[in-house]
């Protein structure tokens, strides 16, 4: 058997091998570089589509009242937005500098006393003994035991320092976003059928039921979610400031943070409650108690009315979207995190049941007595 000839249809199919491969590769290189480009802006991108997302009904109903005029209500919302959010960021953050300047004045003067722990300490399960040992050391000598636990106070430290610059950045990231929303409600219409051309390549026929269930679940998650955890927070660290709590904001950041993983307000308006009883007086002591409660179950009516219109939320692939979007994005990821992941949950189970969904042929063929072409089983209960 003879060799195939030069430029034969050998030749030919290798080099067309050889130049759909450098395509593909410079493609992919072109697509990698791109990413590079991006990456900085991808997270404020990612939150300023989510933004527009969510506060599109809101918008339209500021353009209904500005006769129209598209870029003015954009422009309006998105100050709004910032007033909304700034306002309340920056008087905590206000009386967190304050307390903590002054908790270091006092510490330094030595007059911070710590007062002795109330009977009953002891007997608590687990920690009773260790709780009271400690709170007895530090009502009789609190800087002795503030040295014995110096290494933890340093890590604790740092930790706090890392977490204000993570949360300064992520001012500054939401700050651009909400800019990236403002451009993106403005042109709301066009960016709405960019949305449904891109779903439709990439789902088919299916695209415009995949991009409507992405709306729904973006607005459900930021509404029954990151709304009940700032609302529920702004309350708490209001309380705070009205009985005088030091480092407020502090504490209102860290509420924060645990009502939007699901842990609720309680972890930590109960300890302030604890400080309110020894410190106050007992009126109070007590309206901040009746304030407490108020603020840490106002989510049982809030997350039905705001959440229960929208998308089912596992409350796990919520925690699981908030603790991983911190680790890898800081304060702002503790938002993206839940919208994306609870997001692509909701996609990846339509998915995984859009062959058993019975289709307008399969139920002509069920009522015929026929079995469809490709069908593999009944649709899930």
């Amino acid at each position: 058997m003879s060799a195939p000839l030069a430029g034969g249809p050998t030749a030919s199919a290798t080099s067309r091998a050889v130049e759909t491969a450098i395509r593909i590769g410079l493609l992919a290189l072109l697509a990698a570089w791109c990413y590079q480009i991006v990456a900085p802006f991808l997270v404020p991108i990612v939150w300023g589509v989510i933004i527009a997302v969510a506060g599109y009904p809101a918008y339209l109903r500021l353009r209904d009242w500005l006769d129209g005029r598209e870029i003015a209500a954009a422009v309006v919302f998105s100050l709004l937005l910032l007033v909304a959010i700034l306002a309340p960021a920056a008087l905590l953050s206000g009386t967190l500098v304050e307390g903590a300047q002054g908790l270091v004045e006092q510490f330094q003067e030595g007059s911070i006393r710590v007062p002795p722990p109330p009977p009953g300490v002891a007997e608590w399960p687990l920690i009773g003994g260790w709780v009271e040992g400690y709170w007895s050391q530090a009502a009789e000598n609190l800087k002795a035991t503030l040295l014995g636990i110096a290494p933890q106070l340093k890590a604790a430290a740092q930790w706090l320092l890392g977490a204000a610059a993570g949360a300064g950045f992520g001012l500054l990231q939401f700050i651009f976003a909400v800019a990236i929303a403002g451009v993106l409600l403005a042109r709301a219409e066009a960016g709405k059928a960019a949305g449904e051309a891109i779903a439709l390549r990439l789902a088919g026929e299916r695209g415009r039921e995949f991009a409507a269930l992405a709306e729904a679940t973006v607005r459900s998650v930021t509404r029954g979610i990151l709304g009940v955890a700032l609302i529920q927070s702004t309350l708490a660290g209001l309380g705070f400031l009205a009985v005088g709590v030091p480092a407020a904001g502090l504490w209102a950041l860290i509420a924060l943070l645990l009502s939007v993983v699901q842990l609720g307000v309680f972890p930590v308006v109960i300890p302030v409650l604890l400080y309110v009883f020894f410190t106050a007086d007992t009126l109070t002591a007590v309206l901040f108690l009746i304030w407490s409660v108020f603020v840490g179950s106002i989510d049982n009516v809030l997350k039905p009315l705001l959440l229960g219109r929208g998308v089912a939320v596992p409350m796990a692939v919520i925690f699981i979207g908030a603790i991983g979007g911190f680790l890898s994005s800081g304060i702002i990821g503790l938002f993206v995190g839940p919208v994306v992941l609870v997001l692509g949950y909701k996609l990846f189970l339509a998915w995984l049941y859009e062959a058993q969904v019975p289709t307008p042929e399969a139920t002509l063929a069920a009522q015929e007595g026929v079995p469809p072409h490709g069908s593999t089983g009944s649709p899930p209960s």
